[in-house]
């Protein structure tokens, strides 16, 4: 089988992009610690991926296949920290809700290099579409970005499972967190 194209992101992609994160998130740890309640799950998700969506999708950074199907959300470099509780997503949370996303943004940001790099924030494929290798497929484009800058790569997971899958892909633990959720991270040195 052959990977679709790869195609960068654009406005008129945001909700299935949106749509194949909710449901690929649904069990991660970090989402279920930030949006615990089955019933509102949903509705807070796609207000947290619609916001890094809209965040990046004018950077050029957000790599697809087949409509959404799979998606890498990267933050370039030099960029700053912006915290993801911010703005519109922000108006969309309770106060529970909002303290929970910007603390864990908050301590991960912190645990982060101060050196510049490139940011897989996240990755995801449609459950419908896993297993066809699109989700590498996607990751590696945003590591051609970074290797054409000279520049690492780095990422966060808190899904166990991840890591082996993100070593395999030549990705190394440099670092992890304890709280409030086990996240490991990792980094692809510049190529």
């Amino acid at each position: 089988m052959t990977t679709p194209e790869i195609t960068i992101a654009t406005p008129a992609d945001r909700q299935a992009i949106v749509g194949t994160l909710v449901a690929a998130f649904v069990k991660d740890p970090v989402l279920r610690h930030l949006f615990p309640d089955e019933d509102i799950y949903p509705r807070y998700a796609a207000a947290f991926f619609g916001h890094l969506f809209d965040k990046r999708v004018h950077r050029s950074s957000i790599w697809t296949i087949d409509g959404g199907a799979s998606v890498a959300i990267w933050e370039p470099p030099a960029v700053g920290h912006v915290p993801s509780g911010d703005g519109v997503a922000a108006a969309q949370y309770p106060a529970d809700v909002l303290a929970r996303v910007e603390d864990y943004d908050d301590t991960v940001h912190a645990a982060l290099p101060t050196y510049p790099f490139w940011y897989l924030g996240v990755l995801g494929t449609h459950p419908d579409s896993a297993g066809r290798g699109w989700g590498r497929a996607v990751m590696r484009a945003g590591l051609a970005r970074a290797a054409a800058n000279g520049l690492p790569a780095i990422l966060e997971t808190s899904n166990p499972g991840n890591v082996e899958l993100y070593r395999r892909a030549g990705w190394e633990v440099v670092g992890s967190l304890s709280e409030p959720v086990p996240t490991w991270i990792m980094q692809q040195p510049p190529r």
